[in-house]
């Protein structure tokens, strides 16, 4: 994996480390940062995908954008436009006031953020022996 993508995927995963951390805490939860956080985390990972593959991107948090210049790659990805869509508000609208996350918003945006992680991460992921047909 390019060194640049290795940034990518490190700073998604500190997204999804603090989505996860908030969305336990008992005593005054923020769910706002909870979806902040997984709207964060997958729009860095649709980065770092386009980023090994040297696609160009612009500086966006509108991951259904981010998702037209991935697909050409991952052609199969495009039955997460639906997560992705759901998650692209959460980058700006519930940063400020007017807007304020519940917990099953919360809730709908982890689940939506581990479906991208996970699709990511098994597209970056170098294939091992195991995976060789010998």
């Amino acid at each position: 994996m390019k060194l640049l993508t290795e940034e990518w995927v490190s700073k998604a995963e500190g997204d999804f480390a603090t989505a996860e951390k908030e969305f336990t805490v008992t005593a005054n939860p923020n769910y706002d940062a909870v979806c902040f956080h997984a709207q964060q985390c997958a729009e860095k990972y649709l980065k770092a995908r386009l980023q090994e593959a040297d696609a160009r991107f612009g500086k966006t948090h509108d991951l259904s954008e981010l998702l037209e210049a991935v697909l050409p790659l991952e052609p199969d990805w495009v039955n997460l436009r639906a997560d992705l869509d759901g998650l692209t508000e959460f980058a700006v609208d519930y940063r400020y006031p007017g807007e304020l996350a519940d917990k099953q918003e919360a809730k709908a945006a982890r689940e939506r953020c581990r479906k991208v992680r996970l699709k990511v991460r098994q597209a970056l992921a170098p294939p091992t022996d195991e995976d060789q047909i010998i």
